[in-house]
Parts: C-alpha cells; sequence; structure tokens
C-alpha cells in the first residue's frame, strides 16, 4: 500500500463504527467512511471536541452539524517541490475540497516532473476531472505545464484560489471548465500533446449535457482515446479510483494494455491514510501509475 504520511496539517485520528475522525489543521471533523465496518473503543480524546460533525441520511445524502467551524480555513502541505496551500470549506455531501491521501501520488510524480525540468525539458500534463486542483498545483510547483480541466466552475474557480495562494507560476497553468471527454477529443483534432496525464474519475456523474458517466462501463475507452494525446515519449499516466470495484490489479490491467505501444512499467496498488490511535493504515481506494 501506498501511504500518505507526510503530512503536518492533517491526520486521521481515529476510525470506528462506519466513521473517520479527521484532524484538519485546528480543527476536529467528524465524518462517515464506508470502509470503516469495524467497531472500535474511541479513546481519542478528540472524539468529544468536534468542530463540524457530518450526519449521513438513511435516505441518501445527508448534512453537517457545526459546532465551531469557520466557514473556510486552510492547511499546508510540504511536497518535494514546494509548500502547498489548500483552501478547505465544508459542502455538500460531507466534502471538504481536498482528499488528503493523494499526497502520496503528488510526491510521486513531483520528482519525475522536476527531474525532466532539472535536464532542461518541457513537461506538459493534462489533469482531467481536476477537482480543486491538488494535483494541479504540485505538478507546477515542480516545474509542469498543466491543463486543468474539470466540468464544474465552481470547482476550477475554487483550484485557481488554491493555486494563487500556494504561489504558483500563473504562466504554467490552463484553467478550463469542460467535459473531459469532449475536451480530448477536440484536443486529439487539433494534434495537442502532453507529456503526462492525471485522470481521477468519478465513479459516478453527468456531463453537462446530462451524459452519464459510469465508471465501469466508460474508464477504459477513455483511458485509450487518451493515448492519443500522449506525446512519443510520455513521463507517465496516473489512474486514481475510489471506486471499491476496481482493485489495484484491474487498474495495472487497463494500464498495461491501453499503453502497449509505449515503452514502460505499470504498477498499482491500493493508497491510505495512518490512524493515529491505531496505528494501522485507512484505505482509501487505489491508483495505477504507468511511467516512462
Amino acid at each position: 500500500m501506498w501511504i500518505a504520511d507526510n503530512w503536518k496539517d492533517y491526520e486521521v485520528l481515529d476510525a470506528s463504527g462506519g466513521e473517520k475522525l479527521e484532524r484538519w489543521g485546528s480543527y476536529n471533523l467528524l465524518r462517515p467512511d464506508p470502509q470503516v465496518i469495524w467497531n472500535t473503543p474511541k479513546k481519542a480524546p478528540e472524539w468529544n471536541k468536534l468542530n463540524a460533525h457530518y450526519h449521513r441520511s438513511n435516505k441518501g445524502g445527508g448534512e453537517w452539524e457545526f459546532f465551531d467551524l469557520p466557514a473556510q480555513w486552510s492547511i499546508n502541505y510540504d511536497s518535494p517541490c514546494g509548500r502547498l496551500t489548500f483552501n478547505l470549506k465544508p459542502f455538500s455531501f460531507k466534502h471538504t475540497g481536498l482528499f488528503p491521501e493523494q499526497a502520496v501520488n503528488w510526491d510521486w510524480f513531483s520528482e519525475l516532473i522536476s527531474a525532466e525540468v532539472n535536464k532542461g525539458h518541457k513537461v506538459k500534463v493534462l489533469n482531467l476531472f481536476a477537482y480543486t486542483g491538488g494535483a494541479t498545483i504540485a505538478a507546477a510547483k515542480a516545474g509542469a505545464h498543466v491543463t486543468h480541466v474539470d466540468a464544474s466552475k465552481g470547482m476550477v474557480q475554487w483550484a485557481k484560489e488554491n493555486a494563487a495562494s500556494s504561489k504558483v507560476d500563473e504562466t504554467l497553468t490552463r484553467w478550463l471548465v469542460d467535459d473531459c471527454q469532449k475536451f480530448v477529443e477536440r484536443e486529439i483534432r487539433r494534434g495537442n500533446k502532453y507529456d503526462a496525464i492525471i485522470m481521477d474519475p468519478p465513479s459516478y456523474g453527468r456531463g453537462p449535457k446530462g451524459e452519464i458517466w459510469k465508471i465501469e462501463d466508460n474508464i477504459f475507452d477513455f483511458i485509450q482515446l487518451c493515448t492519443q494525446v500522449l506525446s512519443d515519449h510520455p513521463l507517465f499516466f496516473l489512474l486514481n479510483s475510489y471506486t471499491t470495484g476496481l482493485q489495484s490489479s484491474v487498474l495495472t490491467y487497463m494500464l498495461k494494455t491501453a499503453l502497449k505501444d509505449f515503452q514502460g512499467s505499470v504498477e498499482s496498488d491500493e493508497i491510505g491514510l495512518p490512524v493515529k490511535a491505531s496505528g494501522l493504515v485507512l484505505p482509501c481506494g487505489a491508483s495505477g501509475r504507468w511511467k516512462k
């Protein structure tokens, strides 16, 4: 398992009874997590010092209960290529605007990018389903030119704010509100190429015109489509999955098959976050990594 264990401003304090207790900077949040199917004694004192609690509804969705939490706050992460700053706020369906387990991937590709940049090579990265820009900011901090694509205007604006807070060079980022598949199709027609692709697709979603995205049905065809915008000697291809049905070996199989015409290797594994109270690791999905 690849473990995101370099955080100072974030930690999973404990996990029990379908919920995870987290510290985000100075604030303790309690949120549901479907992986936490165990019931263990809640000995951490922070269980009784909550700043906010997201309650899941039996009818689907849920709502936040706030005790003492600002409307917005920020935390930092020290990547191999510099400090990243993220603006957080609680919004619908339990999220805060950041998936901290992805830091283990940021560290991985940051070192690949910086090694190329230090050789004097320009690295163009395409970040699809790019959300609030964690990967975009990490890649740009490493010196890559990043095209950030997400269908949500609000998420792209949030990502821009994170980039500004992280002091990212504005000349290194391009921000696009667009359907990822349609954008890639247009890039193929335009003949544009990228040295690396980061892909963090949702399990289920709808495009701007109601197009249905279901990861099990669509992901392999989309990976194959994206290989058409890779440069002749690409640097890496990162695929993330939060869907429990897509095990790491499935990610390996898809990447090896789709990128068979490129010289490289694939490794995939679960990603996770250390749990302070138990010393164990909370699983947070899986990632597949192809690199030249």
